[in-house]
């Protein structure tokens, strides 16, 4: 995953609407307007969430008759997951080894 596409998952996760979307998502696919109806905004304002989280990667819309469904599309979140993984681990190493050297005196 590349930097652009990392920097629209995580400025798009850092609205707490849009992350409460994906909440609801992840108990499976939704109307747009059983997504509304979850929160306490307009149609128009959870509109401009999906198309963030659309844009990003995140959700997933699909027309179907007159209604259009969200799903959560879990690849992307699994990339930007990866890639705070591999710095969880950096750090985790990082402070280990200081522990390891902190604490090796003490004896």
């Amino acid at each position: 995953m590349n930097s652009e596409n990392l920097d629209l998952v995580f400025s798009a996760l850092s609205d707490a609407t849009r992350r409460g979307i994906l909440a609801n998502l992840a108990k499976g696919e939704r109307t747009v307007h059983e997504i509304t109806a979850a929160f306490d905004i307009s149609q128009p304002a959870i509109s401009r969430h999906l198309r963030v989280l659309d844009h990003a990667g995140l959700v997933r819309r699909e027309k179907r008759g007159r209604e259009t469904y969200v799903m959560a599309s879990a690849e992307t979140a699994a990339h930007a997951a990866d890639w705070l993984a591999h710095y969880v681990n950096f750090w985790t190493a990082h402070f280990e080894r200081m522990d390891q050297i902190l604490f090796s005196n003490e004896e």
